[in-house]
């Protein structure tokens, strides 16, 4: 008898392939509407393996309903989506998805700089709303990038792929991070700031740390008084590290002159979120991996940490190590 996963998104027939190969599959058959939660407790029942997205929450309850459990495989970087400390108490495994996405997101961050320090998506609108009736020398006049200063939080790999970026526009790229890192700042020209410094001397802000507990509500109210009134915020690393209560209040009052947005507090965001009102906003459906080549990449590495933990291998990337291994090699 084949090991039951439970996939909860449809995914790419390649990768359904390779796992129907060795197991027995089971799948939500919608791509745009995720699994209910009352279906994803019952599938996973029987189920040894998932194969999720950030969409579902597998926490302790869903866990309490799945005994025979073994690996969660989050088709994705971050995973604040499950509860690890439960899972690795219960022995089971959970894996993500880094590396492959790298620099697709970083091209995604960038392009949301431009977009919204140059008004790409208001001038577009302005366009083809027939408001377009002559040339006029301070219509919809922008932000300069080129030679700007670009401060990023969190030097993970995306945040070193969207300095490199920021060097080929001449950019003054400062940095913080938890730790200094000397020999990208070597290699990437870039200058170590603290936290509260970067702020100050920023004219763009890309957030690309993690989701932790530390970083819930990184940049509040306190932290946009510290931005130049010119500055301009891009998040795409996830919602609820920038506060959107104070961050409409920010854009609002012209404290900063703009923000970027690919992710937010709760997912899909609402019609009714003010910052959907606000012309200095760019928003996007959190599309920072979202080139074909990437999302392709994502899920046969989704499939691949499936595999290997169900086959008595650690996986290439396990985010609970600490976990008791029983027969794994």
């Amino acid at each position: 008898m084949k090991t039951k996963i439970y996939i909860t998104r449809k995914l790419p027939r390649q990768i359904i392939e390779k796992l129907e190969n060795r197991f027995e599959v089971r799948m939500w058959g919608e791509e745009n509407i995720p699994v209910p939660r009352s279906v994803l407790e019952k599938e996973v029942a029987e189920a040894e393996g998932l194969l999720c997205l950030l969409t579902e929450s597998v926490d302790e309850s869903l866990f309490e309903k799945a005994p025979n459990l073994k690996i969660v495989s989050n088709m994705a970087v971050g995973y604040n989506n499950i509860d690890v400390d439960v899972a690795s108490k219960r022995g089971i495994m959970i894996t993500n998805t880094p590396g492959v996405l790298t620099e697709t997101t970083a091209d995604l961050t960038f392009a949301l700089l431009l977009a919204t320090a140059r008004r790409l998506v208001e001038s577009s609108d302005y366009l083809r709303n027939g408001q377009w009736k002559t040339w006029s020398p301070m219509q919809l006049t922008g932000q300069d990038i080129f030679g700007a200063t670009l401060g990023i939080i969190g030097l993970g790999r995306i945040g070193e792929a969207v300095a490199k970026r920021a060097k080929g526009f001449d950019m003054n790229v400062l940095y913080h991070n938890r730790s200094r890192k000397p020999e990208a700042e070597k290699s990437l020209g870039i200058t170590y700031y603290e936290f509260d410094d970067l702020l100050k001397e920023s004219d763009y802000i890309c957030i690309m740390t993690p989701y932790t507990p530390e970083t819930i509500n990184l940049i509040d109210k306190d932290q946009f008084a510290l931005m130049k009134e010119n500055a301009i915020l891009i998040n795409t690393a996830r919602g609820g590290i920038v506060n959107e209560e104070a961050l409409y209040e920010a854009l609002t009052n012209r404290q900063i002159w703009g923000a970027g947005l690919d992710v937010f507090e709760k997912e899909p965001i609402s019609l009714d979120n003010p910052l959907l009102t606000l012309s200095n906003v760019v928003v996007l459906p959190h599309i920072g991996s979202a080139s074909i080549a990437t999302r392709l990449k994502m899920g046969h590495l989704a499939a691949n940490n499936l595999i290997a933990g169900l086959e008595n291998t650690i996986p290439e990337h396990l985010v609970n190590p600490e976990i008791k291994f029983n027969n794994i090699k």
